[in-house]
C-alpha cells in the first residue's frame, strides 16, 4: 500500500511538473493553451536524442531540455500567442489544438510513430529499501527534484518582486502598464518559464510515460484535470489536484485494473460537484 501511495505520488508531482505552467497561463495569463503539451514533448524528444543519438549524460539534459522548451515559448509568445491573447476562449482553444497537431506532424515526420524512451543512469535505475519500504529510485529522484521547483514557484509568485508585478499585469494590464510596468515582457517570461516547465516534465516523464507524437494529446486531458479541479488562483490547487489525481488513477490501476483508467474522471466529477471553482480558490471579498 505505501509502495503504491509512493508511486502514486510520483507519478502526480510529474503531472504538476508538466501542468503547472498551463496552470500559470490560464490562470494568470487568461489564456486557454491546448499546445502545453508540445511544450512538453519538445523537452522529451530533446533527451531521447541527446541521451541516446548523442551520449549525453541524462542529468545535463535536464537543464538543457527546460531552456530549449522555454526558448520556443520566447519565440512563439511573441509571433502568435500575443495577438490571441484579447480573443474568446474558442479562438484560443481552436488555434492551439491547430499547433498540436502540427507539432504531431511535425515530430512523427521527423521521428516516425514508434515509441521512443530514454536510457537512464545506471544509479538511477532499481529500487532502495527506505523505513521498511521498497520505492524505486527514479521515482524518488523525481519525488526530490519536484519537490524543490514547487517551493521555488511557490517563492517567485508570492514573495518576489517579479510575481507583484505578474498579479498587477494581469489584474489590469492597462493601469499596471501606466505605472511602468512592461507588461508584454512580464507575459513573454511567464510564457516562457511555463514553457520552460513543461520541456522539463516532459524530459523527466519520457522514461515513465512513454513518447510518441500523439503525446499531447493523450496528455492533455490529465493537464485540463489538473488545472480544473485544483483551481487556477494558487500553485497549491493544482499540486493538490496532481497528487490525488496522481494516487487515485495509480491505485485505481492496481486494485480494479480493468476499470483503472476511468479513476482518475470519477474522482474529477466528485470534486467539481463538490467544489465547482477547484479545490482551492481564494475568497471574494
Amino acid at each position: 500500500m505505501i509502495t503504491i501511495l509512493f508511486d502514486g505520488v510520483a507519478y502526480g508531482m510529474l503531472l504538476f511538473v508538466m501542468a503547472c505552467g498551463l496552470a500559470v497561463t490560464m490562470g494568470l495569463m487568461n489564456f486557454a493553451n491546448l499546445a502545453h503539451g508540445a511544450f512538453a514533448m519538445a523537452g522529451g524528444y530533446l533527451t531521447v536524442v541527446f541521451t541516446t543519438q548523442w551520449g549525453v549524460p541524462f542529468l545535463l539534459t535536464l537543464p538543457v531540455a527546460f531552456v530549449f522548451a522555454a526558448l520556443l515559448g520566447l519565440i512563439l509568445e511573441p509571433t502568435l500567442y500575443r495577438s490571441l491573447y484579447g480573443r474568446s476562449h474558442l479562438d484560443q482553444v481552436l488555434f492551439t489544438i491547430g499547433l498540436v497537431f502540427m507539432s504531431i506532424a511535425v515530430i512523427d515526420y521527423f521521428f516516425g510513430a514508434s515509441q521512443q524512451f530514454v536510457r537512464l543512469p545506471e544509479f538511477l535505475r532499481g529500487r532502495i529499501e527506505i523505513m521498511g519500504v521498497t520505492v524505486g529510485t527514479y521515482r524518488l529522484f523525481i519525488i526530490a527534484i519536484c519537490s524543490v521547483l514547487v517551493l521555488a514557484l511557490q517563492l517567485v509568485l508570492s514573495r518576489t518582486r517579479f510575481g507583484s508585478r505578474l498579479r498587477a499585469a494581469v489584474d489590469d494590464p492597462n493601469v499596471a502598464a501606466g505605472l511602468g510596468i512592461p507588461v508584454n515582457r512580464i507575459f513573454l517570461l511567464t510564457f516562457a518559464f511555463g514553457s520552460g516547465l513543461a520541456g522539463l516534465g516532459g524530459a523527466l516523464g519520457a522514461e515513465l510515460l512513454g513518447l510518441d507524437p500523439w503525446f499531447p494529446l493523450k496528455f492533455i486531458i490529465y493537464f485540463l484535470i489538473v488545472v480544473v479541479v485544483g483551481g487556477t488562483s494558487s500553485i497549491a490547487g493544482p499540486l493538490g489536484a496532481a497528487l490525488l489525481l496522481g494516487i487515485a488513477d495509480v491505485a485505481g490501476k492496481y486494485y480494479i485494473p480493468q476499470f483503472g483508467a476511468f479513476i482518475i474522471y470519477v474522482v474529477m466529477v466528485v470534486v467539481l460537484l463538490w467544489r465547482p471553482q477547484g479545490l482551492f480558490v481564494r475568497g471574494r471579498r
